[in-house]
């Protein structure tokens, strides 16, 4: 499983999300670049490319134009997220546009429950919209709990197993409340191809020995999911 490093953004200062209450994230504080100043974006990046192995960002698209300018700007992939998704026929058309390969849907939630831009026609349980993500052309799902962001309450763990046995063919991301080792395997155990970590890395809870065992561990899904469908 792989382990992928999240950068919170706030008025181009790196800051410790928590919660989901975004008008109380701080300039993060961070062992991994102790030198620097409380929120240096750019030390944090880097450290993150040099010791930790890679990046994500999600710059919010919503359209296939913004999507492409992402990719442009040197982008691997396009993160296109539920809150502020206006259609799932937006999502499709963003992934015509710039290929499924390079689309990751996140199905945000606070507290398990979806977080809707307003106005939006979709609605449902989480299972629902994350088929309806599939269906509009997303290869990979990251379901994030903002309320769990930056607590160390751990990952919702049912969720992710759900939505594996539902999409075994999808790639499976999750992030929010990550704070151990343990939370990681478990994840690994539930399903999940990656996870997107930031306060566990930044307080030294996990370090580059622990990520490393993580990413050789095998999965046990692989097994039930084999056993599953014999």
């Amino acid at each position: 499983m792989r382990v992928i490093p999240a950068l919170d953004l706030r008025a181009d200062r790196a800051v410790l999300a928590r919660g989901g209450q975004r008008d109380a994230y701080a300039p993060v504080e961070s062992v991994l670049v102790a030198s620097c100043g409380a929120g240096d974006a750019l030390a944090l990046a880097r450290a993150f490319r040099e010791r930790l192995g890679w990046l994500l960002v999600d710059c919010g698209a919503t359209a296939p134009a913004s999507a492409a300018e992402i990719l442009a700007d040197g982008a691997a992939r396009v993160v296109v997220g539920l809150e502020t998704l206006p259609t799932f026929g937006a999502l499709e058309a963003i992934a015509a546009a710039i290929g499924t390969e390079r689309v990751v849907f996140s199905l945000d939630l606070r507290e398990g429950q979806p977080v809707l831009r307003p106005g939006a026609p979709h609605h449902g349980p989480p299972l629902e919209l994350a088929r309806a993500a599939v269906a509009a052309g997303a290869p990979a799902l990251l379901v994030l709990d903002l309320a769990r962001v930056g607590t160390g309450r751990g990952p919702d763990l049912r969720l992710v197993d759900a939505i594996r046995r539902a999409h075994p063919e999808v790639e499976l991301l999750a992030g929010g409340g990550v704070a151990s080792r343990a939370d990681l395997e478990r994840l690994a155990d539930a399903g999940c191809d990656g996870a997107l970590v930031a306060s566990a890395l930044h307080a030294g809870g996990l370090d580059r020995h622990d990520l490393d065992a993580v990413r050789r561990r095998e999965p046990a899904w692989l097994g039930r999911h084999s056993s599953d469908s014999r």
